[in-house]
């Protein structure tokens, strides 16, 4: 079941997203090479708690940290741990906020120098996607308008689009209703109106879309051990047009 959210709710929302953003202008310029990512989880994870919130991640369905951080092949679900970020590193950041009972959800690579003209492009065109992503999005529409807009942009560069994760609603929990695939499916396809508020998150690599699961349980990577890169935004429909709520 799709909830949509009232203008009091969605203030909620957004004031969780602001706290996200606010979190991530503060932890973008530690990720660097040399950075621990167990180092980098903890500083999300007491700067949430500090302002009053709590991470979204934690403990969901067991999930063990903070941030999910996803390094060169892995795609979404990283575990931060010992390892040390490297030189030429394609990293991917994902993180959600619980500020009293609203969820926010976003996630964005970064490239560490020096950065190859393929990941540059890779991480170039993920973002495009998004942003075609967001402007498909029109009330009355449906959500495979976001889907086709990923999709296509993506194949256009022969890149592989991931099927098995996708898109959500958020806002009340992590994950709700509808989902939002990163292509075109035979699922769901409700109508876009006003009150929804969706996490857009294209998952695209520079090889195949095809991926599996370490031992872990978590930690997703491309089959082909291709580079894989992941922006998200969550945003807000309303009659008068789509908000962006999270920055990073």
């Amino acid at each position: 079941m799709i909830r949509l959210k009232n203008e009091e709710q969605l203030e909620g929302i957004r004031k969780s997203c602001t706290l996200l953003s606010e979190m991530y202008a503060e932890l973008k310029p530690l990720i660097k090479p040399g950075a621990v990512t167990a180092e980098l989880d903890k500083f999300a994870h007491d700067f949430i708690f500090d302002h009053g919130g709590k991470p979204a991640f934690l403990g969901y369905m067991d999930y063990p940290s903070t941030l999910c951080i996803s390094i060169n092949e892995e795609v979404i679900h990283g575990l931060p741990g010992k390892r040390i970020v490297r030189e030429s590193d394609l990293v991917g950041i994902d993180c959600g906020i619980d500020l009293c009972g609203y969820f926010s959800d976003a996630a964005f690579s970064l490239g560490m120098p020096p950065v190859s003209d393929e990941t540059e492009k890779l991480m170039r065109v993920t973002r495009e996607c998004l942003d075609r992503a967001i402007k498909a999005v029109e009330v009355g529409s449906r959500i495979s308008a976001i889907s086709r807009a990923v999709f296509s942009h993506a194949k256009a560069h022969g890149y592989g689009v991931v099927r098995q994760y996708c898109g959500h609603g958020v806002g009340f929990s992590q994950h709700e209703d509808p989902q939002v695939p990163n292509y075109v499916s035979a699922g769901p396809n409700p109508r876009i109106v006003p009150g929804m508020v969706l996490a857009i998150e294209p998952m695209i690599n520079a090889g195949t879309g095809d991926v599996y699961d370490l031992d872990d349980g978590w930690t997703v990577v491309t089959r082909d051990r291709s580079m894989s890169a992941h922006y998200e935004h969550t945003i807000a429909v309303s009659a008068h047009g789509v908000e962006v709520l999270t920055h990073w």
